[in-house]
């Protein structure tokens, strides 16, 4: 059966077509999924959420959230437009905080620095006394900082001092001392009758003057007290003495022995393995990333074959679980080569291991996870300018 329109029954079928197509059509520009954009801008300026901060999404018309990328917001909704998605912006830029106080030393010996606001929370990293650090917001009372190695956490606000742009600057231009020694302590005098504060292998304090074998100091808090002259020295002194030897790596790396694995430790209080790593390198000048994951990706590839005549002392060895076809690598560890088939690695404590069958420090169970070695000594990205950032 067939049915013959007329031309004035077909003109509305014609417009009808027309406005279903129309409509179709701005359904599909307007169906882009702004969290699908949210999600690409953050894969670009924010891909490690350890170092970068990109909280934002798109919820009812409206982006919300937080960011200490500014760059990073402005490009997002250059895009949106861009694809003609309507937004509010509400996203908070970070740093946000009263007065001015966008910066912080760290007041203590070592300072453990969180995952989220609450002592309960994983321990990310560490930071010893006079580190300096950005402060982007406070919550109760924890602090969001950004470590000069990037890392954003939590600390507890006891455990920094925080401070405007100029006070940061009085700080960077006053005299001061490293403590060199493992451990000590700052005395409240010359008689050594009391304690200010316990200090580890870096801290930082602001030298006011000498006094016979000790130098009067000033804690990044204000707190005074005495220092000896023979487990410290001045800050510019130090810096430039540090040399990344293979001499000078080993004795750093084998002055830890026995210290106890802690995850998320940088300080000789407790180091897991890539704060060791981290921190062996620090002492002697020259700064490497945090964690394993992203120590694996500096320097250059000198072995995957378990070719140990190529490795030369300082060398980084990784460990972990390689690619499949389904599975990417996993990075779950790594160690210092120290020589004479041996390596130098925090698992349980500082220990050596060795690749030697005949050595009673031979460890079957990294070679089985070997996964390839790293060169990052002396690399010219990473040298004393960028250990002065974390001191300075």
């Amino acid at each position: 059966m067939h049915f013959k329109l007329n031309k004035i029954q077909f003109i509305p079928i014609l417009t009808y077509f027309a406005l279903t197509l129309t409509f179709s059509s701005c359904g599909e520009s307007q169906q882009e999924n702004p969290e699908e954009i949210i999600a690409e801008t953050r894969k670009e300026y924010a891909p490690d959420k350890r170092v970068a901060l990109f909280d934002v999404s798109y919820e009812d018309g409206i982006l919300v959230g937080e960011t200490n990328l500014p760059q990073a917001l402005e490009d997002l909704k250059n895009r949106l437009d861009e694809r003609g998605i309507n937004y509010l912006d509400q996203v908070e830029i970070l740093p946000n905080m009263e007065g001015d106080k966008n910066f912080g030393l760290v007041t203590i010996s070592v300072a453990n620095i969180r995952s989220a606001p609450k002592h309960s929370a994983e321990l990310a990293t560490q930071a010893t006394m006079g580190t300096p650090v950005n402060v982007l917001k406070k919550e109760d009372g924890w602090y969001l900082i950004q470590t000069p190695d990037q890392y954003i956490s939590w600390v507890d606000a006891a455990g920094i001092e925080i401070m405007t742009q100029k006070e940061m600057e009085n700080w960077n231009e006053a005299s001061k001392i490293v403590f060199t020694s493992l451990v000590g302590y700052v005395f409240s005098d010359e008689s050594r009758a009391s304690m200010v504060s316990d200090l580890t292998a870096g801290n930082v304090l602001e030298l006011l003057q000498e006094r016979g074998n000790a130098y009067e100091v000033k804690l990044p808090d204000g707190r005074i007290g005495f220092v000896d002259k023979s487990m410290s020295e001045p800050l510019h002194t130090w810096l430039a003495s540090r040399e990344t030897s293979h001499e000078n790596l080993i004795s750093t790396a084998k002055n830890m022995m026995g210290v106890p694995y802690l995850w998320g430790g940088t300080s000789i209080k407790g180091v897991d393995c890539s704060g060791f790593t981290k921190t062996i390198f620090f002492l002697n000048g020259q700064v490497i990333p945090r964690d394993a994951s992203q120590q694996i990706h500096e320097g250059e590839e000198v072995d995957r074959e378990k070719d140990w005549e190529n490795l030369q002392v300082g060398d980084l060895l990784f460990f972990g679980k390689p690619a499949t076809d389904t599975t990417p690598e996993r990075v779950i560890h790594v160690g210092m080569w120290i020589g004479n088939n041996e390596f130098i690695h925090s698992r349980g404590r500082v220990r050596i291991s060795s690749f030697d069958p005949e050595s009673e420090h031979y460890d079957e169970y990294e070679l089985n996870r070997y996964l390839r070695t790293k060169r990052v000594l002396g690399k010219e990205s990473q040298n004393i300018l960028a250990v002065e950032k974390f001191i300075q």
